[in-house]
């Protein structure tokens, strides 16, 4: 049996392959607001960071009697909004909300409306037709996983 069995992830019946590549497209868009949400949390811990040493610098810029220095970044640079009445915790949260988890929904509704809740069909099928069926570091999935979650094709002691 082992790796000649029937895909885990079938495409449902009736479903052509304009649904599953515009689908996966979707999907696809959804992986860039991923990656753009990933370097929007990284733009929020580097500001962050920056405000922190910026707070350093004034108590250093105090401590070698530079107080007028010092005063100034307090005042006007330490705590700052880095936007129009924000800070970077708050554009997170504004954008996760306001965008983000409509997205993440939307193609998630596409997929359970359409292909059975399966994620990541077109590549898939993909991974389906580029493989080598039967050739080592070309399985469908691992033989076996510590998770349930992940995709195994069973027992490897009974292949």
């Amino acid at each position: 049996m082992g790796d000649e069995q029937q895909p885990v992830r079938q495409r449902p019946d009736g479903v052509d392959d304009d649904v599953v590549e515009a689908i996966g497209k979707a999907s696809e868009a959804f992986e860039h607001v991923e990656r753009a949400r990933g370097h929007l949390f990284s733009f929020h811990q580097l500001m962050g960071h920056a405000d922190l040493a910026l707070g350093e610098a004034a108590d250093m810029l105090r401590d070698a009697g530079l107080v007028d220095d010092a005063d100034r970044l307090d005042d006007e640079v330490v705590g700052r909004n880095v936007l129009d009445g924000r800070w970077t915790f708050q554009i997170v949260e504004e954008f996760d909300d306001l965008y983000y988890a409509f997205v993440r929904e939307a193609v998630r509704d596409l997929e359970r409306r359409h292909l059975d809740g399966i994620r990541h069909l077109f590549e898939s099928e993909m991974k389906e037709r580029r493989r080598s069926q039967g050739r080592a570091h070309q399985e469908e999935r691992p033989p076996a996983s510590w998770s349930p979650a992940v995709e195994t094709t069973g027992d490897p002691e009974t292949q």
